[in-house]
């Protein structure tokens, strides 16, 4: 079981972008072993996946520490995704015995979760902007809040089901997707607790799609642990210098960047990708900016520079 260097060194840039924006991690890591360094799609997700087990429990115990953690949405979230993880690998499995081949079969599926990955990016980012531009038009125009958080239990099995099987095929959605469906179905949820929420229900979760990988013998032990070495510390340099970094900018950077993956693994032309990236490049910072203003707030990066100062007086 040897370690490839350059691995790690690609480990490491992903874990430091996901320090910075506690996002990013299967949706970038898996695209780059397929394109960067020619890793068959099947064996990156399961690789992927081992390796992700390692990593999220490091901040779900932060956030259980904290109390930031809705332990029955947890249980209701894993009685669906659990299961369903597991059921992910069958289903990549038997669609692969089909005729087109399981590597082709997880490309496709990869594609798709990665352009989902980006709605749900927009998606989080518009409820958020009008969650904040509600608060800033006064009390009177926010919705109210309660402390009491009624749960929903057959939704949010739901929810969980169909994360998990999205992760068992494509180890995409334990953070990008679930998150942004857990924000729709509870907005009471502070962002504190979606995020610690999240990260406890995606440790049995990953923990389910891995070991149904690893039972299929679809997991490189060496790749796994070059992913670990790289991604481990780069994560903690990340998350040093989260205060510091631009995250308009990284958010977007990772948005296109989940664009063109998916695009590609989806067999779209270069030239049409190319005109897509270019388009959401030049028209995406504008149209966001008039959603902002429309909902009565700053532009972004007057809000981030406003915050770092803040932070760096405490």
């Amino acid at each position: 079981m040897s370690v490839d260097p350059a691995i790690i060194a690609g480990g490491a840039a992903v874990g430091v972008v996901v320090g910075l924006t506690g996002m990013g991690g299967g949706a970038l890591m898996t695209p780059m072993l397929v394109f960067f360094f020619n890793v068959n799609p099947l064996t990156a997700v399961s690789s992927d996946l081992v390796a992700s087990l390692f990593m999220k429990p490091v901040g779900a115990l932060v956030h259980l520490r904290r109390g930031t953690v809705h332990m029955e949405l947890v249980r209701y979230l894993c009685i669906g995704s659990v299961p369903a993880a597991f059921l992910g690998v069958l289903v990549v499995r038997w669609l692969g015995e089909l005729g087109d081949g399981v590597d082709n079969v997880v490309k496709i599926a990869l594609g798709v979760a990665l352009l989902a990955a980006v709605g749900g990016m927009l998606a989080k980012g518009l409820l958020s902007v009008r969650r904040h531009g509600a608060a800033a038009r006064g009390p009177s125009a926010a919705p109210a809040r309660h402390n009491v958080l009624t749960v929903r239990p057959g939704l949010t099995i739901a929810i969980g089901a169909v994360g998990g099987l999205v992760v068992g095929m494509t180890s995409v959605g334990s953070g990008s997707l679930i998150i942004v469906a857990l924000l729709l179905v509870y907005p009471v949820l502070t962002a504190r607790e979606l995020v610690g929420t999240d990260l406890v229900q995606a440790v049995p979760l990953v923990g389910s799609a891995a070991l149904g990988h690893m039972l299929f013998g679809d997991v490189a032990f060496g790749l796994t642990l070059s992913l670990l070495l790289g991604a481990m510390p780069g994560a903690f340099v990340g998350a040093r210098l989260s205060s510091r970094a631009p995250q308009m900018v990284i958010r977007r950077a990772i948005a296109i960047v989940l664009l063109a993956s998916g695009l590609k693994l989806l067999g779209v032309p270069t030239a049409a990708t190319a005109l897509v990236l270019a388009g959401s490049i030049v028209l995406g910072p504008v149209v966001w900016m008039a959603i902002r203003r429309w909902n009565g707030l700053p532009m972004l990066w007057r809000t981030e520079r406003r915050e770092s100062a803040d932070k760096a007086l405490v």
